[in-house]
């Protein structure tokens, strides 16, 4: 263990959040997703797991220790409901006040259509997988500055 990191955030995790970016994504998602196919494809070319994690409790972790980009309009994205793009189910407000708590502020979110959100997630840095079981639990973070 160390002092001042939530322990919810693993070795694998911290390793991947060092070695990000300015810019650079970061998926997490449910347990439904096509999570180990899509992370084949990211830079770090492998499945990150929180084993026991919901995505709430994933998110405190990961923003406990990484900032979101203030530069772009909307540095989280999630997927958005198919056949009803307008929809917001649970857990999407959930991670936004999830968010907006830890930000201090409220973070804009932009909604993006089933598969260009997986065009986006193949484009990030890394996947993290929770075992939350959804559905429309995918959110992508994109790395701030201090």
């Amino acid at each position: 263990m160390l002092k001042g990191i939530d322990p919810v955030v693993t070795a694998d995790l911290l390793y991947v959040l060092m070695r990000m970016g300015h810019g650079d994504d970061i998926l997490l998602c449910d347990i439904n997703h096509p999570a180990v196919t899509i992370a084949r494809e990211t830079t770090h070319g492998q499945l990150l797991d929180l084993a026991g994690c919901d995505l709430p409790r994933a998110a405190e972790a990961l923003l406990s220790l990484m900032p979101l980009d203030t530069f772009v309009e909307a540095p989280v994205m999630r997927m958005q409901v198919v056949g009803t793009p307008d929809r917001i189910v649970p857990i999407h407000q959930t991670m936004q006040t999830v968010v907006d708590r830890i930000e201090g502020r409220h973070v804009p979110t932009a909604a993006l259509e089933r598969f260009a959100f997986y065009a986006a997630a193949k484009r990030a840095f890394a996947v993290v997988r929770t075992s939350d079981p959804g559905p429309y639990g995918c959110f992508i973070f994109r790395k701030g500055v201090i």
